[in-house]
């Protein structure tokens, strides 16, 4: 156990933070996501983590991009709907440590897909939420 690190934050996964370079992508997605399927690098299992804690240990230790779009959540399928609760709990999250962090962009589920399949990582956690996917784009840490 480190001082100061989140206990949702596994050994293995501040190992990936630390490896994540500037643009690299971390996955954080639902119970549902095909996670061994789309992620071929690197996948961690978190089946008993909630994504709105995660977002709370990981967001502290992890610069989001200023330069692109540094959060992407799925957009609805035709004829299904968003919960909007899901995004305002992982916004609620994001901003108690980046507080001026933006919205997520929505983009259709096979972008994500395609997306996911060049992350550098992924965390499989127990949320079951319908469209609970969310990517995080690393940044580069400010110097002091």
């Amino acid at each position: 156990m480190l001082k100061g690190i989140d206990p949702v934050i596994s050994p293995e996964l501040l190992k990936i933070l630390a490896e994540m370079g500037h643009g690299d992508e971390i996955i954080l997605s639902d119970a549902h996501f095909p996670g061994h399927t789309f992620c071929p690098k690197n996948v961690l299992r978190g089946d008993g983590l909630q994504i709105p804690d995660l977002l709370e240990g990981i967001i502290p230790l992890f610069e989001l991009d200023a330069y692109a779009p540094p959060l992407a959540m799925m957009a609805a399928v035709e004829g299904d709907e968003l919960d909007p609760q899901v995004e305002v709990d992982y916004m609620t999250a994001i901003r108690k440590s980046a507080p001026e962090a933006p919205a997520p962009e929505r983009i259709d589920r096979f972008a994500f897909y395609d997306r996911a399949e060049k992350a550098y990582a992924c965390v499989v956690t127990g949320t079951t939420a319908k469209y609970g996917n969310i990517i995080l784009k690393k940044g580069v840490t400010p110097i002091g």
